[in-house]
């Protein structure tokens, strides 16, 4: 209902049944009034002579018009003038609409009566009602925002604001300190000392002469000389780097793969020498590894690198096992023959001759299910009529077993799993249901 504009009256309309108003109604917004008996009506008027809903009040541009039909009786005021509806039609008053409907125009000034059957219609054009006005407190128990808040929480949280955020900016102003990383000449004395601890030499070995003076080994001379470089390495970065690197070049993998001098690891095994010694020792922690030597192989193996023998498979050993069947010579194969009646399909949509072709072209695979039986029972023969459906997609589903007097679930179990993998050429519309019999007996 639209909003009536400023200075429009409101419609006020009244119910009477005997000699009582039943329903007093004045409508805060105009739009169309309708009666009838339906529950859905605006005024409903429970007689028998009304259709379940009539549109008594139209409204077009904030202006109500009346609509009445000729069954109705009662009289309006338009324009000053009381008349009866049937004078209203006879001036031209009221304009037809339809067979027996007609529409009267009203102004703010019109009221009237209309009966309806057993009951009557009271209408008029009343001034809308002044709005109460809003209660409000007064301000004194209203108070204001400042009052209602709690001054002693209010200054915690505002102290505390002011601390945290005085704080966090302190630390954000703080230069930024950047850390250098160390090369390897500024480490530390104690983490070089720590990553090459010091050898401790035996004391040089002294001989006694004859006179019962211990003469000095000759080779103190060369441990003299070589102490001094020892110190000079100790006072120089350059040479502390050298020896760092020297220290992790003879230690673990580094050692046998570049192991200098004559004789080593990788020397024997790609050099022309036949000595397999370091690579025998530098393997000998490994599980599982072996190192063949001249030794062991023997001289009269192939040749190649070195000398050697060649193992036998004898040697080999097997863990486990089973037991093997060979068919024995003249021994009979069991076979059976499948048959394929005419298949029941339920719609058109499926050719019968493309999907007997098509199972026809997998009998192979049905008749393996029947021979894997058939061995164990030669005398197993019958009928299995299987039921599916063929999708959209052409593949098959709801599939079971429709019929089977084999007696044999693995049989009817190993059909069903073989028809789910199938994929038909053809797509119908919606799923078809097929019925496909299958009739086995043993070859003769």
């Amino acid at each position: 209902m639209a909003q009536p504009q400023a200075g429009l009256k409101l419609l006020r309309v009244a119910l009477i049944q005997g000699s009582k108003i039943t329903e007093d109604r004045t409508l805060k917004r105009r739009g169309s009034v309708s009666v009838g008996q339906n529950a859905t009506n605006t005024i409903v008027v429970p007689v028998s002579n009304l259709p379940p809903s009539f549109t008594l009040f139209e409204v077009a541009s904030d202006q109500y018009s009346l609509v009445f039909t000729t069954a109705m009786e009662g009289k309006i005021s338009i324009n000053g003038q009381e008349v009866t509806l049937q004078d209203a039609i006879a001036r031209g008053l009221a304009k037809p609409r339809g067979k027996d409907t007609f529409v009267a125009a009203l102004t703010d000034a019109s009221k009237g009566r209309v009966a309806l059957g057993e009951v009557s219609l009271l209408f008029q054009f009343v001034a809308p009602p002044p709005e109460p006005p809003k209660a409000e407190l007064p301000a004194e128990v209203r108070g204001n925002f400042f009052k209602q808040l709690d001054q002693f929480f209010f200054l915690v949280l505002a102290a505390s604001l002011f601390i945290h955020f005085s704080g966090a900016t302190f630390i954000a102003c703080q230069p930024k300190i950047e850390e250098r990383e160390l090369t390897l000449d500024e480490l530390p004395d104690r983490f070089v000392k720590a990553m090459m601890p010091v050898e401790v030499k035996p004391p040089p070995k002294t001989e006694t002469g004859d006179t019962g003076e211990k003469k000095p080994d000759a080779k103190d001379d060369k441990v003299e000389v070589d102490k001094k470089p020892a110190v000079a390495a100790a006072t120089s970065n350059a040479d502390k780097k050298a020896a760092l690197q020297a220290k992790v070049s003879r230690s673990g993998l580094l050692k046998v793969i570049g192991s200098s001098g004559g004789g080593g690891a990788f020397e024997d095994v790609l050099g022309g020498s036949s000595g397999v010694g370091d690579v025998a020792s530098a393997l000998s922690g490994a599980s599982g590894v072996g190192v063949a030597t001249a030794d062991a192989l023997g001289a009269g193996g192939p040749k190649g690198g070195t000398s050697g023998s060649a193992a036998g498979i004898g040697d080999l050993g097997t863990s486990g096992g089973g037991n093997v069947a060979l068919a024995e010579k003249g021994s009979a194969t069991v076979r059976g023959g499948v048959s394929m009646q005419a298949p029941e399909v339920e719609s058109s949509d499926v050719d019968r001759e493309k999907l007997a072709a098509y199972v026809r072209g997998r009998k192979g695979a049905i008749q393996q299910c029947y021979e894997k039986e058939l061995k164990r029972n030669p005398s197993l023969k019958g009928k299995v009529v299987v039921r599916f459906n063929i999708t959209p997609a052409g593949r098959t589903s709801d599939i079971d077993i429709e019929e089977n007097t084999l007696g044999n679930e693995a049989v009817a179990s190993c059909i069903k799993t073989t028809i789910r993998g199938w994929v038909f050429p053809f797509k119908p519309d919606s799923d078809v249901a097929v019925a496909y019999p299958f009739v086995f007996a043993p070859a003769s």
